[in-house]
């Protein structure tokens, strides 16, 4: 596919794009600190942090245009719906304005969309004024199960359809955004996550139709594009 970088697009348009996203097991409260830094520096979307730092990262951030995001039912998705829409209740009191769920895999691989649907509707009820972006993980699914995961999502309410939350065995790929953003029509947004760590890439997201990226690598990408430009 070729890139297509949109019309006028500035580093500072990318950068506000992007969830800089800090989810590695080992994670510490300086790392989270460096993290909210670079995204008020960089204009980033939001940080998206484990549920441990969320209070530290509201507090960094208060006063800035950063949101703050976290994860529920991260990384397997296998939580009761009861433990999910808990732990987003409680996210969301502590300061998330985003919340980056992921759904029990074995309503689609059972062919139950209904209790997909049912999944996704609970959190973002739970989520009352922040946003929920919904992780499918697009590497254990055929087309016909990402379209219905997508539809669901959209009947829900949610937000966002996700691909990947990056500890799969692959993450974001053009087609799966592809796919998404088609079956989406532009009534949700499209998060291509898990993988995206150069500029060329981002762009190959974005041109597929992905609306939101998720990565660690949002300064490096930001300032490839920098670079970039300035040639």
């Amino acid at each position: 596919m070729p890139i297509i970088v949109p019309e006028g697009c500035s580093p500072a348009d990318l950068a506000s794009l992007i969830d800089h996203t800090l989810l590695t097991p080992t994670a510490s409260s300086l790392q989270v600190i460096e993290l909210c830094e670079e995204a008020v520096e960089y204009g980033f979307a939001s940080v998206c942090v484990p549920p441990l730092h969320v209070s530290l990262a509201t507090r960094r951030l208060y006063g800035s245009a950063v949101k703050v995001g976290s994860v529920v039912g991260f990384p397997c998705g296998y939580h009761s719906l009861r433990q999910k829409v808990q732990e987003t209740a409680d996210l969301v009191a502590i300061g998330a304005q985003e919340i980056d769920m992921v759904i029990a895999l074995c309503h689609l691989l059972e062919n139950r969309p209904d209790l997909l649907e049912e999944e996704i509707a609970q959190v973002v009820m739970a989520a009352h004024h922040a946003s929920v972006k919904v992780i499918i993980e697009c590497c254990y699914l055929d087309t016909v199960q990402k379209i219905a995961a997508t539809q669901a999502t959209m009947k829900a309410g949610a937000a966002f359809v996700k691909t990947s939350t990056g500890f799969a065995p692959s993450g974001a790929q053009v087609d799966d955004v592809q796919l998404l953003a088609q079956t989406a029509r532009g009534r949700i947004g499209v998060k291509a996550a898990g993988g995206v760590r150069t500029l060329s890439s981002c762009q190959e997201m974005m041109a597929a139709g992905a609306t939101r990226i998720g990565t660690s690598s949002g300064v490096h990408i930001v300032n490839e594009m920098i670079a970039s430009t300035a040639l």
